[in-house]
């Protein structure tokens, strides 16, 4: 039985770190979404783009692991994004049954558009903060984010 007025959380649990983290998370997604899906893309096209962008040559479990989703997931989107010619496998120069993941040159143009976005909301955020507490933030939530993955 609880305690007398004793409830099942803190009355300041919204006011956590985690809580705060996610209710920023969304409002930014809440704002990029409609953004990336007028340019036919969503959040996770994205994520996956701008990931092979600047680690070209992942494989699929790679790539899972890096964006922290099943590699059923990947494989999902990577049909869809080489579909849409935006993705490409290749052959692995010493395995050639492990296949690599590469942008084509219209994956560079969508995800140049897709930037063009978050970088716009990311600039809205740094005029609002400034930019020393911008950095300040960044920081921080790198600092979060360690401190999340420590066991």
């Amino acid at each position: 039985m609880d305690d007398e007025g004793a409830g099942p959380v803190a009355p300041d649990a919204l006011d956590r770190v985690t809580w705060v983290l996610r209710r920023t998370e969304l409002a930014v997604q809440a704002v990029k979404e409609p953004e990336l899906r007028a340019l036919g893309m969503l959040p996770a096209h994205y994520s996956l783009l701008i990931r092979v962008h600047l680690e070209p040559g992942l494989t699929g479990a790679e790539l899972a692991r890096r964006l922290s989703v099943t590699p059923q997931a990947v494989a999902s989107l990577v049909s869809r994004l080489e579909k849409r010619g935006q993705l490409e496998r290749r052959p692995h120069p010493r395995h050639g049954h492990v296949q690599e993941l590469h942008l084509t040159d219209a994956g560079r143009d969508a995800l140049r558009q897709a930037d063009a976005v978050a970088t716009r909301i990311e600039q809205r955020i740094i005029d609002k903060l400034g930019p020393e507490n911008a950095a300040l933030l960044t920081a921080l939530l790198n600092q979060v984010a360690d401190a999340a993955r420590e066991n």
